[in-house]
């Protein structure tokens, strides 16, 4: 069984069809990018299923749960956490405060614990502050170290991009779905990131889909490409498969399929 099942997803904004009765699902471990001309769709996708907003018809099922009606804080408590298109920081909270924000979903103790700062929330809140040292790890230097008291707002854009990531990953999802990536980073930036993004597959087990403009990002991760266009899916397959199909080249460069130029 899929470890997300989505079918006939639909989504109108004005009488604008967003997303026209989409078909989707994903397996554990697998990497699958969501691409498309600007205006297919895609983080209109992300956004319902994360709970964002909520779609006007289709049924969203995770590990044999229906996500229907459910807010965000409840799906990223079932294991599904997202980055977002524009970064969405606190900026004034130190990195290692960002993290450990995220790690608060997780907590046992309660507003009572905190105000009388008892031994369980004491080793809690030390337990939080380690796993949050932890994933930063993840990124080596770029996070680590001398970052951990750093603001979020003077990092780099890219260092910005890696900490979102591992805000998302702080929350301990099963699902991770990622917007946009590598947008507005250089060729190098790029390159670190995609490795990233196999190495948080293959040593951290998680399962991700990716929304990609980078054609390179996307061939070096995907294990299966789906292609939108106007919130209609016109193409599934391998990176090969896809890139080659006559009717993704139409709607990226507007050629016509049949006449091929």
């Amino acid at each position: 069984m899929a470890l997300l099942q989505i079918t006939g997803l639909e989504k109108d904004f004005g009488g604008l069809s967003a997303l026209g009765g989409l078909d989707f699902h994903i397996d554990e471990g697998e990497i699958v990018s969501v691409i498309g001309p600007n205006g297919a769709g895609k983080t209109t996708f992300f956004n319902i299923i994360s709970g964002f907003i909520q779609s006007d018809n289709g049924v969203i099922v995770f590990e044999g749960q229906n996500l229907a009606g459910l807010e965000p804080n409840e799906i990223t408590n079932l294991g599904i956490a997202r980055t977002f298109q524009n970064v969405r920081l606190f900026s004034n909270m130190t990195v290692l405060e960002n993290i450990m924000v995220s790690s608060h979903t997780r907590t046992n103790k309660g507003v009572w614990a905190a105000l009388l700062n008892t031994a369980g929330f004491r080793r809690e809140e030390k337990e939080i502050v380690q796993d949050a040292k932890e994933v930063l790890s993840f990124f080596g230097t770029r996070l680590s170290g001398y970052r951990y008291d750093q603001p979020a707002f003077v990092l780099s854009y890219a260092n910005r991009r890696r900490l979102e990531i591992a805000r998302a990953m702080a929350t301990k999802p099963d699902l991770l779905l990622l917007d946009e990536p590598t947008a507005g980073m250089n060729p190098k930036e790029t390159e670190e990131l995609t490795g990233l993004i196999r190495k948080m597959r293959d040593e951290r087990g998680y399962t991700i889909v990716v929304i990609e403009h980078a054609m390179p990002v996307v061939r070096d991760v995907s294990d299966r490409v789906v292609v939108l266009d106007h919130g209609i899916k016109i193409a599934e397959g391998s990176y090969d498969d896809v890139s080659h199909d006559p009717f993704v080249v139409e709607a990226y460069l507007g050629r016509s399929a049949q006449d091929g130029g």
